[in-house]
């Protein structure tokens, strides 16, 4: 039987143009890299997101996996990418915003999106102070292919 609350997701299915830009580790300034996510269904009550990005990233393999807590009544975000890095994410998600959260030691990191029928404008920003000054990191544009 399928996750009712995953439902609310079903917009994201599919697959996607992704263009990475203003990311303050890729020299020169104003680099656009290109990509594709694809957003699937993993069981009843999973989704699964992978983005492959082009050069000049330092990982270009990503992937997401979403679930869900029901006794919480929470979204959860596994990630992980081609460089072996690993992390949880606290989600939400309400039909036209999208946010991922962490509060780690390492870092505080966050990815924050408005969401159309055939486009995703959102930006990853990270925190090294537990989240009292933020600064971007990039930004990725997805659309519908």
């Amino acid at each position: 039987m399928r996750n009712i609350e995953l439902e609310k997701l079903d917009g994201l299915v599919g697959e996607w143009t992704t263009t990475m830009s203003d990311a303050w580790f890729i020299e020169p300034p104003g680099i656009k890299v290109p990509g594709k996510t694809t957003v699937e269904l993993l069981g009843e009550s999973f989704l699964v997101v992978r983005t492959e990005l082009g050069e000049r990233t330092d990982h270009s393999e990503m992937t997401i996996v979403i679930g869900r807590s029901d006794p919480n009544d929470a979204y959860v975000a596994l990630y992980q990418d081609d460089r072996g890095v690993c992390r949880q994410y606290a989600m939400t998600f309400d039909g036209g915003h999208w946010t991922m959260t962490r509060e780690d030691p390492d870092l505080h990191q966050r990815f924050v999106a408005d969401v159309e029928k055939d486009r995703i404008l959102g930006r990853w920003e990270a925190s090294e102070d537990e989240g009292k000054t933020w600064r971007k990191d990039f930004d990725l544009t997805f659309e519908r292919a």
